[in-house]
């Protein structure tokens, strides 16, 4: 089969898989599979991202890294620690669907940090390719395809390849955030403040005895198997933040094993005594707030369904949304039309159901803690 058909059908079905409305995992693992027809891989790296942070959420390996996890901490230290051209911040930054490490850097792939301190010296790898899941506003994620010293680098027809299906990758993880909503959510757990104390080796020296329940909840969640590589992505993201390379502190949002959703947020912390370099996270249950922006993402609503979304689920009427947003009547019974399709609901009151799910609503009128939040 000529190289060009079978990039047809791999388009075509990575296309129906992410029409499947698949969970995460299952969608990622029939998608890889059907990637490597057409972009030959020893073996990948694929990543989700809060799009809204553009952080690491989590990571799966595939083929010949299948199960190596020593390494995760040092590899999100250096992913987020450094600028380079194919990391995968710059990719967002740059609005870049796919990119080659080869192609980037003339065949010098050592110019690449990333390649040179970590790829090439832990495990032989000959070339890289990234390929971001992107849908025009947000990304949910990305793949690193690799290959061996001895094979040849990836092309620049096969780097087109992957940019092609940025789109696909993107619908389908966001349906695979979706699937998870009808979870029953487990028990937090116990009372208290949750936040880990991170010492200027990059490893955590303390941690409260709540951080580490929820460490271990993550630990087990299908969706996040390894919490070590978001833990590091927040160490080095708040360093650059130290240093002035980035405007915020960075934050990013986790669910767990037992589908409550969390904020997980990093920070320098101030040198005091002999004490310098250190950085502590803290870790908390979302609030509405925090999920609603990411939910709706998810539906991969236009610009103006978001806007007609947002005022519905501030109780305005068909006739005040048509004031609000300058729209007629009948064109903002169009776009709900198109937000329930989306959304794969029938009325304004599951949409709101739809988007305050789970987490919250079977907590309604329990007992709240001195914070004003539930107990």
């Amino acid at each position: 089969m000529s190289r060009g058909l079978t990039a047809e059908r791999v388009r075509k079905d990575v296309d129906v898989v992410a029409r499947a409305g698949l969970d995460l995992e299952t969608f990622l693992e029939e998608a890889m599979a059907s990637l490597r027809r057409a972009v030959p891989w020893e073996s990948a790296c694929v990543a989700t991202h809060d799009p809204g942070t553009h952080l690491l959420t989590s990571g799966r390996k595939y083929g010949a890294l299948a199960g190596e996890s020593e390494h995760d901490h040092e590899f999100a230290l250096i992913e987020y620690g450094d600028v380079e051209a194919t990391a995968f911040t710059e990719l967002v930054r740059t609005e870049t669907d796919a990119a080659g490490v080869h192609l980037v850097h003339g065949g010098e792939v050592e110019r690449s940090p990333r390649m040179e301190r970590f790829m090439v010296p832990r495990f032989g790898i000959g070339d890289e390719a990234r390929v971001a899941f992107r849908d025009g506003r947000e990304m949910w994620g990305a793949a690193a395809l690799f290959r061996g010293p001895d094979d040849r680098p990836f092309d620049a027809e096969e780097i087109d390849f992957l940019a092609s299906l940025t789109g696909m990758f993107a619908r389908g993880v966001r349906a695979g955030v979706l699937t998870r909503m009808a979870d029953v959510v487990a028990p937090a757990p116990g009372p208290g403040p949750a936040v880990i104390i991170v010492g200027p080796d990059d490893r955590a020296t303390q941690m409260t005895p709540t951080a580490e329940q929820w460490l271990g909840e993550l630990a087990g969640s299908p969706t996040h198997p390894d919490p070590v590589s978001p833990v590091a992505a927040l160490i080095a993201s708040a360093r650059r933040y130290a240093r002035g390379e980035l405007p915020s502190p960075p934050r990013c949002r986790l669910r767990t094993a037992g589908g409550m959703w969390l904020v997980l947020q990093a920070g320098p912390l101030s040198t005091f005594r002999d004490r310098e370099g250190d950085v502590v996270i803290t870790i908390e249950e979302a609030r509405p707030p925090e999920i609603v922006a990411l939910v709706v993402a998810a539906f991969g609503l236009t610009p103006r369904e978001r806007d007609v979304t947002q005022l519905v689920l501030q109780g305005v009427d068909t006739k005040e949304i048509a004031s609000t947003l300058h729209l007629s009547a009948y064109t903002v019974q169009d776009h709900l039309k198109s937000v329930f399709d989306k959304a794969g609901v029938r009325s304004r009151r599951e949409l709101i159901s739809r988007v305050y799910f789970d987490q919250y609503v079977p907590r309604m009128g329990g007992e709240l803690a001195p914070s004003g939040w539930f107990a």
